[in-house]
């Protein structure tokens, strides 16, 4: 992908109506009886959580800044005390880590929401409520890293804010240890029109987080793009 334009802060933001909608999401969303999580992996136990959250966290001030891009938008799952608008620089969206369990299955695999180089990225600075530190981290790395294999899948990345810029945490930010691809924008919409997994499906994901983008007054031409292109393709069958 090309790199990007310099980050543009508008005020107040004309974001295009979703074509992508709930009921796209109902006529594409199956129950699967599948796999959360490969067999072969080694899932984190709270004492590695917690020695995994002290090295990323270590020298680090308070509160921990988490950068938000995908489903921390929409479901943080853990005590945040601020959020506020942020760009990632360097950084840009893209559906390419793909998915045979969670979202996905072998026979229709789904794509998971991940950081690439290049361009830049707005999204959400959500600080970690100092008073809930303990807990918020093991959610936040349990959720995120998941297993010993993913455990690498962490990164400080360069955000600028209305404080300026400073670092933040973020994840899967040119993942590492996955298979991880870049389709063609058509074969990522056929992906996510049709992949369904035992933790729901890709277009609901695509839904929830351009939603959250919105919500926070974000647009990104790329999600608007993808999610169009998955409402046509639900539309054809």
């Amino acid at each position: 992908m090309s790199e990007r334009a310099s980050p543009r802060r508008d005020a107040s933001p004309t974001i295009p109506p979703l074509q992508l909608t709930e009921a796209h999401v109902r006529r594409a969303t199956r129950v699967v009886d599948g796999p959360r999580y490969k067999d072969e992996w080694r899932l984190l136990e709270d004492d590695d959580l917690d020695r995994l959250a002290a090295t990323i966290t270590a020298g680090r001030p308070r509160p921990i800044p988490v950068f938000a891009y995908g489903s921390l938008i929409w479901n943080p799952d853990f005590t945040v005390a601020a959020r506020r608008r942020a760009t990632a620089i360097g950084w840009h969206r893209q559906f390419s880590i793909p998915l045979d369990h969670f979202r996905g299955t072998p026979e229709e695999p789904g794509l998971m929401l991940a950081l690439a180089s290049g361009g830049h990225c707005e999204g959400l600075i959500l600080d970690v409520a100092p008073e809930a530190e303990c807990c918020s981290l093991r959610s936040i790395l349990k959720r995120e890293l998941v297993a010993h294999e993913l455990a690498a899948n962490y990164r400080w990345i360069e955000v600028e804010t209305e404080r300026g810029r400073s670092e933040a945490l973020t994840f899967y930010a040119d993942p590492v240890d996955v298979d991880a691809t870049v389709l063609p924008m058509e074969a990522q919409a056929r992906r996510l029109a049709r992949a369904n997994g035992a933790a729901g499906s890709g277009c609901e994901y695509l839904l929830r987080t351009a939603q959250g983008l919105a919500e926070a007054g974000i647009y990104d031409a790329y999600i608007w793009d993808l999610q169009a292109r998955v409402a046509r393709e639900i539309d054809a069958g």
